[in-house]
């Protein structure tokens, strides 16, 4: 890693508080955590991100959620993030076809039309080179309203900031998915 944590006493308390949820959820503390702690604000402003994007009531189901941050993750080179998402997205209750698939997922019969729409606009929002259509929104808008929209909008955004930090940051994967081609894109 390029930057390191703290001992953990070093941590403000609320942090600490994280930390022990995070070591009860996962059987371990996650480095990236440790690293946004490095500033409390900056963690506790994440946080709360991320807790309000991934609550149970959001109007993206979990499988989505997860299909949504694996792929970004994908894009993005972080084999941290592509390692605990996609241990969710298996937890999420996705086969294990689908998780492989989701790298060429275009060429896949594992996911259905609501899934196809998100993941070509997850990839326009995630690809600097690339635009959104008209055709991408009209495709979504099946499937989702103004709200739903801007919330799966939130979560690639929320996913490309977090991934992009851990690849700088290059934070290893911690063992939680055994999905060798899961991997990264090339």
């Amino acid at each position: 890693m390029r930057v390191q944590p703290k001992a953990i006493k070093h941590y403000p308390l609320f942090i600490r508080g994280f930390f022990a949820k995070q070591k009860s959820t996962y059987g371990e503390v996650l480095l990236p955590g440790m690293l946004w702690g490095r500033s409390k604000w900056v963690f506790a402003s994440v946080a709360l991100l991320y807790g309000a994007l991934n609550r149970k009531s959001s109007p993206l189901d979990g499988v989505l959620r997860s299909i949504v941050t694996v792929r970004v993750s994908q894009i993005n080179h972080c084999e941290f993030c592509v390692d605990i998402n996609g241990a969710t997205l298996q937890k999420r209750g996705a086969s294990e076809e689908k998780m492989l698939a989701l790298k060429d997922w275009r060429a896949s019969g594992e996911f259905d039309d609501q899934e196809r729409a998100v993941l070509a606009y997850t990839e326009a929002v995630t690809y600097t080179d690339s635009q959104i259509t008209d055709e991408m929104m009209q495709a979504l808008r099946v499937h989702f309203d103004d709200d739903g929209i801007v919330e799966l909008t939130g979560m690639i955004a929320f996913q490309n900031l977090s991934s992009k930090f851990n690849a700088a940051l290059n934070i290893p994967p911690q063992g939680f998915c055994e999905l060798p081609n899961l991997k990264t894109d090339d």
